[in-house]
Parts: C-alpha cells; sequence; structure tokens
C-alpha cells in the first residue's frame, strides 16, 4: 500500500526522451533584412552586424557576391542592390506570404526528431531565414540552415514567370511552401553524408547516392515527397537489411550493394 500511494503522489511522471526536447524554430533574420532594404533603417543593419555577424557575411559574400563584409562601402552596395523593383516586389511578397511560419516549425521539430532518434550523434542545426536574389534555395554551413525565402514563393509567382529567368515546369513546382522542410533536411543530410572525394564516381553512383538521402529525407518528413528508382533501391536495401540503421544506410558507399 505504501509503494502505491507512493507512485499515486508523483502522478506517473515520465521524463521525456531526448527527441521530444528538439523543439525547431526559424530564427527570422530575414525581417530585420527586409527592415533595412525597404527603409534603410540604420537600428537595422546594426543589429544585422551584431546579433547575425554569421548570416550577413553568407547573404553578402556567399549568395549576393557583392563584396567582403568588411569592405568600407559595402553597407552602401548592399543598399543599392535590393533597390531594384524586381528585389523590392520580391521582398515584399516573401514577407506576405512568410509572415508566419509555425507550420513549418512544427514540420521541422518532427522531422529533426525523426533524424536524431535514428541517428543520435547528429547535430540539431540551427536554422534561420532570409532574402536572396533567386539565386540559392538552401544554404547550409557551420551547423545552421539558411532558408532564401524568394526561392519558395509559389509556381504562380509571377517574378517567376519572367523569361530570363527560364524556370522548367520541374523547377516551379519544387519552389514551395510545401519544399522548405525536404529541402533543409535534404541538403543538411548531404552536407552531413556527402559523396565520397577519394574517386570519381559515375553518374549511375551519383544518383544513387542522392536516392539514399531522399530516402532518408522521405521518413522524416513521414511522406513521400521524392520518387525515384533510386530512393527505391535504397527501400530493398533496408528491407534486406533489417538491422541496418539509417545512419549506416547513408555511410555506405558501396554502391554496388543497391541493386
Amino acid at each position: 500500500m505504501v509503494v502505491l500511494l507512493a507512485c499515486v503522489s508523483c502522478e506517473w511522471q515520465f521524463r521525456p526522451s531526448d527527441d521530444e526536447t528538439i523543439v525547431m524554430a526559424i530564427d527570422r533574420y530575414d525581417r530585420i533584412q527586409s527592415l533595412y532594404l525597404t527603409t534603410g533603417d540604420f537600428s537595422a543593419l546594426q543589429q544585422m552586424n551584431t546579433a547575425y555577424p554569421m548570416q550577413t557575411r553568407t547573404l553578402i559574400e556567399d549568395v549576393l557576391h557583392i563584396g567582403k563584409v568588411n569592405d568600407s562601402q559595402i553597407n552602401t552596395k548592399f543598399l543599392r542592390f535590393y533597390q531594384d523593383t524586381i528585389l523590392q516586389n520580391l521582398i515584399n511578397e516573401a514577407e506576405r506570404q512568410y509572415a508566419g511560419m509555425e507550420d513549418i516549425n512544427r514540420q521541422l521539430t518532427n522531422a529533426f526528431r525523426y533524424l536524431h532518434k535514428n541517428i543520435p550523434d547528429m547535430e540539431i542545426p540551427e536554422i534561420y531565414a532570409q532574402i536572396g536574389s533567386l539565386d540559392q534555395s538552401i544554404i547550409v554551413g557551420n551547423n545552421t540552415i539558411g532558408i532564401c525565402l524568394d526561392k519558395y514563393l509559389g509556381a504562380d509567382c509571377p517574378l517567376y514567370q519572367k523569361p530570363e529567368y527560364g524556370y522548367s515546369k520541374d523547377q516551379l513546382r519544387m519552389m514551395d511552401r510545401s519544399y522548405i522542410v525536404p529541402d533543409c533536411v535534404g541538403f543538411y543530410l548531404l552536407s552531413l553524408y556527402p559523396m565520397p572525394a577519394d574517386r570519381s564516381l559515375s553518374q549511375l553512383e551519383r544518383d544513387i547516392h542522392i536516392g539514399k538521402i531522399q530516402w532518408a529525407v522521405n521518413k522524416a518528413v513521414g511522406k513521400q515527397v521524392f520518387h525515384s528508382e533510386y530512393i527505391q533501391r535504397a527501400d530493398r536495401y533496408m528491407n534486406r537489411n533489417k538491422n541496418a540503421t539509417v545512419d549506416q544506410l547513408l555511410r555506405n558507399n558501396e554502391y554496388s550493394e543497391f541493386r
């Protein structure tokens, strides 16, 4: 009776697993960026440089390629670069469509909980949003993932229809809000499990490698986002090797085993 009462008094509480403590929240760097680029607000620029130095350097040097972040004229170049009417419209449309990102935070949380459960040693990245210039979708580096919102405005976005961009129907289909989480997971996994650099790969081997990544993405997001015969090869491999982990699948670069 004493034991029973003791259990009741503590209300059978259980500690959450490590996976359940993972909660992803996108850092809205894009809002500070947007404020500076649309109004020239100097305090926003200061916040970009002091609170987000890595994100600002990556944007200026690696995404926009407009110079070095320590260039004495870089702030002027940065502001002038976005004065183009198309880019101003891009900023406004991105901020309109992504006024809220709670749905994406929930999807990222579920995906990274799955990955952490199946790849326990994997570091959980920090994720932030930014606005580029229609060049790149996802930026991965220094255990961070940068989402370029300008590449996820929907297939019917008028800005994407301009002939100078030349987007195909397949490209437009993937330039949608629904692809943000799969792309974040996929590019992050590819950074952790890159193609072998010690030998030249055939196109088949490269396709199999990407198929393994996309198989893991489908599992992490809980739906078949990507479809290909190479994903099916990864699936058959896992069915033949019941004890294989996701980490072992992604590390296995003996592509002849994926038949």
